[in-house]
């Protein structure tokens, strides 16, 4: 089943984004040949108007990774926190509560914060009452960062020549350093949101898995709950945190949906997402190999990103002790005896 469900149209993608399959009949006929790189060269080395959009999407795509992962890591770790607490009472009621946005329609949740964040929305109403006038967040594509500069004396329409004449990958420094356009900051609250309540459960079944023992003891040997939080609970918790990490990458890199209801990677495409670009060229250009072009370069970042996570959140005495058991078994292959002093 895995293999006829997922293996299959995985190869099959890889051979469109390696041909030059227009979308009629079938990728394996004839008809279609072999191309090589030649679906991914104006996306990565040739200058133009396609290698500018997919550096743009993959700009705004990490900037929403950058705020998303942390802050619904930080948010679902915080109500599994509260929910757990001893003295909490209706935690069934809580737990549901804050699990419910994550089982609901994410397309009725989009259009819920249209009109929320619409100029005469709520969020706008109640920046009123505190004397600010709120932006027309799905029409506003200032970047955050240059609207921060623009409050120290920066001007955003004549940035300085040192990083407006400087580009990398058809685009400048000046329009990589931009941040989350007004508009992406409205889809980033939106999906922290929905999302946070899904990670709190994993956090907390973790917690609830820490003997109470532990905690205890810690309590005795007189640490307080900053203390103990740190050495005890989050140690305890690193298996989960990779696990919410990794999902949580996973996810933000193939943000979609949010993005097709709400904004179809407008204002100025400060919010296209390589998953959106990819169904842009394939669905609506009719350039399939290029949609599964850019479907594979985000495969293979979002491969990156998950090893150097898993490189950073290594246990690092469990590995010096496997590196060891390495050398050990190395050298008693090669009839030396096992080394000392290894660990």
């Amino acid at each position: 089943m895995l293999g006829l469900f997922l293996v299959v149209p995985i190869l099959m993608a890889l051979w469109v984004s390696l041909s030059d399959w227009n979308g009629q009949g079938s990728p394996f006929s004839s008809g279609v040949h072999f191309v090589g790189a030649q679906n991914y060269s104006p996306l990565l080395t040739k200058s133009g108007l396609t290698q500018s959009d997919f550096m743009t999407s993959l700009r705004n795509n990490g900037y929403y990774v950058l705020f998303v992962v942390p802050l619904q890591t930080a948010l679902a770790l915080g109500l599994a926190l509260l929910v757990n607490g001893r003295r909490l009472k209706g935690k069934g009621f809580f737990r549901t509560a804050y699990y419910f946005p994550s089982v609901t329609s994410s397309v009725a949740i989009s259009v819920v914060f249209l009109f929320i964040f619409s100029s005469s929305g709520v969020v706008n109403s109640l920046l009123a009452k505190v004397g600010v006038d709120g932006p027309a967040w799905f029409a506003d594509p200032r970047g955050v960062i240059h609207l921060a500069l623009g409050a120290f004396g920066i001007n955003n329409d004549a940035p300085p020549s040192a990083l407006a004449d400087t580009t990398i990958g058809g685009l400048s420094l000046w329009d990589w350093i931009s941040g989350p356009s007004v508009a992406m900051c409205a889809i980033i609250v939106l999906v922290v949101w929905t999302t946070a309540g899904t990670f709190m459960l994993m956090f907390l079944a973790a917690l609830q898995d820490i003997p109470l023992e532990v905690e205890e003891a810690a309590e005795i040997d007189g640490t307080g709950r900053w203390q103990r939080f740190r050495h005890v609970t989050l140690p305890m918790l690193k298996p989960t945190l990779f696990l919410v990490l990794t999902l949580g990458l996973i996810g933000t890199w193939q943000v979609f949906d949010q993005i097709y209801v709400m904004t179809r990677g407008g204002p100025a495409k400060t919010t296209m997402t390589p998953a959106f670009l990819s169904y842009q060229s394939s669905f609506i250009n009719n350039e399939w190999g290029q949609g599964s072009a850019i479907a594979f370069i985000l495969f293979a970042i979002i491969v990156a990103m998950t090893l150097l996570q898993r490189f950073v959140l290594r246990d690092k005495d469990e590995a010096k002790a496997k590196a060891a058991t390495r050398r050990a078994a190395k050298a008693a292959r090669s009839g030396s005896g096992p080394t000392t002093g290894a660990a």
